[in-house]
């Protein structure tokens, strides 16, 4: 049950940065089907006033708050974003200086820069709803071999979305999916002291894989209702939006999920029966149950976690961690979080991820305390 890199890592620790205003089903009115809440299970979403790198920067000042963690000890950093605008769309409807700015490793460098994060290797990367499942491949099949962290040194996967920046909030069926939320992660080795795992990182990987037809783009839209603090409404008169396939998403989203908690487990070794829980990418509650019928369908039957997302929306790449940091105490054993997102703009293609966890010693220790 090896992992891939040559340096067994985990998860320590995990925080959670949700924005202030929130933005209920209501805000939305008559546009807002009124099935809505029934099928997603979504009522109500936070909204970010801030950018994606001060959100960031929010998620790890409180990691260091909650934890204690030294950031002279971190060697690596992982900054995702699925709310930056993919580099082909933003030189097609963006200055040149402001498509700049959408670019991932660019934030990461900021962010790195703001913590004074010295001798560290920096990432940054989109990867939609995947983007967590990728960005913990990316630390465990790459980083880690040119690393080589010492016991008590540290990676960080920093999750920054603000979809709302980009969402058409007049769209009756795409306006009220996705809420803003940060994340920060911190990693380390298993051997690690000052930052003992809560769970071992068994397998991380996130693919493409090809669909009948494009499911996600880009356009511009004109009049554009917009929320404003204290859930005030104001219209833009033209704004770049996303145009996403909802229906076709929900077909293909659970069989993407399912067949990578499948795959994972062939190349782990594992088989269904070592699953204690599958923790699927919160995209709605229809979403995560219909993925659960697709694993029954393939002999997988653990728990499943659902109903994340009726105060928070999809949280997109944050939605994985966020369902580990709700769900802490409670996880042990063997857990799969499955992941599926649109592929790049205007391209017949999908997302797919897993990542493989394996709670610890150290974490089963306290959870039987803390019971």
């Amino acid at each position: 049950m090896a992992t891939i890199s040559s340096q067994p890592l985990g998860i320590a620790a995990i925080t959670i940065h949700q924005p202030e205003c929130q933005l209920a089903n209501d805000w939305f009115g008559e546009s807002m089907p009124r099935k809505f809440g029934k099928h997603t299970g979504i009522e109500e979403r936070r909204v970010s006033f801030e950018d994606e790198l001060t959100m960031g920067i929010e998620a790890v000042t409180r990691l260091q708050r909650e934890t204690g963690c030294d950031l002279a000890d971190c060697r690596g950093l992982v900054f995702v974003s699925p709310s930056l605008i993919p580099q082909s769309i933003a030189r097609r409807y963006l200055s040149l200086d402001s498509a700049r700015r959408e670019r991932p490793s660019d934030v990461a460098h900021k962010l790195a820069s703001h913590f004074n994060l010295r001798d560290c290797q920096i990432r940054g990367l989109n990867w939609f709803c995947c983007g967590y499942s990728r960005a913990l491949g990316v630390v465990q099949r790459h980083l880690t071999r040119r690393l080589r962290l010492d016991r008590d040194e540290f990676v960080l996967v920093v999750v920054a979305n603000r979809i709302s920046r980009i969402t058409n909030y007049g769209c009756s069926k795409t306006g009220g999916l996705f809420g803003d939320m940060a994340s920060a992660t911190l990693i380390a080795p298993l051997s690690s002291s000052r930052y003992p795992a809560h769970f071992e990182i068994v397998h991380a990987q996130a693919d493409r894989q090809p669909a009948e037809r494009p499911f996600f783009d880009f356009h511009i839209q004109h009049d554009v209702p917009v929320p404003r603090p204290g859930g005030l409404r104001e219209h833009e008169a033209e704004r770049l939006v996303y145009s996403l396939d909802g229906m076709g998403i929900a077909e293909t989203a659970p069989r993407a999920m399912s067949a990578a908690v499948a795959e994972a487990l062939a190349e782990t070794g594992f088989a269904a029966k070592d699953l204690q829980f599958v923790v699927p990418h919160q995209a709605g509650s229809g979403i995560v149950r219909f993925t659960g019928m697709q694993l029954e369908g393939l002999g997988i039957e653990s728990q499943l976690v659902n109903g994340l997302t009726r105060h928070t929306g999809n949280v997109s790449a944050c939605s994985v961690p966020h369902a580990l940091h709700h769900e802490w105490q409670r996880l042990h054993g063997l857990v799969a979080c499955p992941t599926a997102a649109v592929g790049a703009p205007g391209q017949p293609e999908v997302l797919q991820g897993c990542i493989l966890l394996k709670s610890t010693p150290h974490h089963d220790r306290r959870a039987s305390v803390a019971a």
